[in-house]
């Protein structure tokens, strides 16, 4: 069955600094502050039939309503990054939506003719990214929203709303 709609909770953008990028995004939009996984490994990964994964950092904050992620690969490994991006450059990589069926959405994209380019399990949750460059311009991630996964992110939400002039753009954890 498909949603009356998509919420996406999350914009995320392949940057080449995660420091300067929430610097700047700090600076001109507010938005933060920002965690930041480094080296993010997975407990199950599958790029497009293969285990290679990808070196690669990740910063999660919030702006509004919406979760800003930024992406860093270190290295030239294939991945979902650099099927969009040469090395140099950077820009929107993914829209992100929070699905309660992981099995059921996921099977669903696959019936519209998505390609899933990568299908992980990390920290305790599911995540797939279908390329939906020909509707969005990137990639769509479904997440899965266990309830450890949906605090995390509402914690992150209401240190940002309770953020004032001046904080630091870096959240620690």
């Amino acid at each position: 069955m498909a949603p009356d709609r998509y919420d996406f909770f999350q914009q995320a953008f392949f940057v080449d600094d995660l420091d300067a990028s929430i610097a700047e995004w700090d600076r001109v939009f507010g938005a933060g502050p920002f965690v930041v996984s480094p080296h993010h490994r997975t407990d199950s990964f599958d790029y497009r039939g293969t285990d290679h994964q990808a070196d690669v950092s990740y910063a999660f904050g919030y702006l509004g309503d919406t979760m800003i992620q930024f992406i860093v690969q270190h290295d030239d490994t294939p991945s979902i990054y650099r099927d969009m991006f040469q090395p140099g450059t950077f820009g929107f990589h993914h829209s992100g939506v929070l699905v309660a069926d992981f099995e059921a959405e996921f099977s669903r994209l696959e019936a519209l003719g998505f390609v899933c380019a990568t299908r992980l399990f990390a920290d305790g949750v599911d995540a797939a990214y279908f390329d939906t460059r020909s509707v969005n311009g990137g990639f769509t991630e479904i997440h899965g929203s266990p309830a450890h996964i949906l605090d995390a992110f509402a914690t992150w939400r209401r240190v940002h709303e309770a953020r004032v002039p001046g904080d630091s753009p870096f959240l620690r954890r």
